[in-house]
């Protein structure tokens, strides 16, 4: 158990802003004995001093004190936020899958804030792991994000199926195929991301399908996969279709769909089991399916 109470932090910062124990006291609605006794009781505990006590009424804050009261004022003011907290509507945080982000979080920012102006909207992109964790932790509220690396017990709901794609070199044999399968894939290198979910799910499906691929590199970014695939470094494969064919280098690529029915995947909605509810949750959740 704490020794030092939050009272205690307000007679330090009271004492510290007032320069005197009898204007400290009064502000506090306390005695000055008993605020006296106090200060003692914490120097004690601290084994310093926090004031130097001069002639008369004069009180001053030794280097040492200076510290604690700069601390004891941030104490006081971060309990101050949690407090307030509840008498104020939280900021909504709407989480979304880094690689898909760009089409989904701004869009769907701009329709909440439009059709729910009273609530302040924030946005949040990051990996599988990074959005587990943040909606885990209350972080953010809803993610939108494939169903990889989540806990069975958070809450989904469905928002459409998708399938993935293959970036192509303009001169790799299959790129004026309209549509591919994932065994298609197979007699030439492919180009995965490096994340540990998106890698293992990948070859998951591969293993399903009993198919085993070449990989000729792991990337951190979509755009560094499509660079790759556009110099003809393997077949990049991603369940996120930029809208140009042309990657940020400046070098033309194709992309083909994908159209294995396997390989097929749901976008989500995903949300901590353990969320506390506030009443305009279920219509946000609807708006957003």
């Amino acid at each position: 158990m704490l020794y030092i109470t939050l009272r205690h932090y307000e007679y330090i910062v009271a004492v510290a802003d007032a320069k005197s124990l009898t204007q400290a006291a009064t502000a506090l609605n306390v005695s000055q004995p008993s605020l006296s006794v106090a200060i003692t009781r914490v120097e004690q505990h601290l084994k310093a001093p926090l004031f130097a006590r001069g002639k008369g009424a004069t009180i001053r804050l030794t280097p040492y004190g200076h510290t604690i009261a700069e601390q004891a004022r941030q104490v006081l003011a971060l309990a101050t936020r949690i407090e307030r907290k509840q008498e104020t509507a939280p900021k909504f945080v709407l989480g979304c899958f880094e690689d898909i982000a760009p089409w989904h979080l701004a869009p769907r920012l701009a329709g909440l804030k439009s059709a729910f102006p009273t609530v302040d909207f924030e946005g949040r992109d990051g990996r599988f792991s990074d959005l587990a964790r943040d909606l885990a932790e209350g972080k953010v509220d809803i993610a939108i994000s494939y169903d990889i690396g989540f806990p069975d017990s958070f809450h989904r709901q469905n928002i459409e199926t998708v399938h993935p794609v293959a970036f192509l070199s303009t001169c790799h044999p299959l790129a004026k195929m309209p549509e591919v399968e994932l065994q298609d894939l197979i007699p030439y290198p492919v180009i995965l991301f490096r994340e540990y979910l998106s890698e293992v799910f990948m070859l998951d499906l591969f293993a399903r399908l009993k198919l085993s691929p070449t990989i000729s590199q792991k990337v951190s970014s979509l755009e560094m996969m499509r660079s790759l695939a556009a110099h003809d470094a393997g077949i990049g494969i991603s369940y996120a279709r930029p809208p140009n064919e042309t990657s940020y280098d400046g070098q033309p690529l194709v992309t083909v769909p994908i159209v294995t029915p396997q390989a097929g995947t749901e976008l989500k909605l995903i949300w901590s089991d353990l969320r506390q509810g506030d009443p305009a949750f279920d219509d946000i959740l609807a708006f957003l399916t």
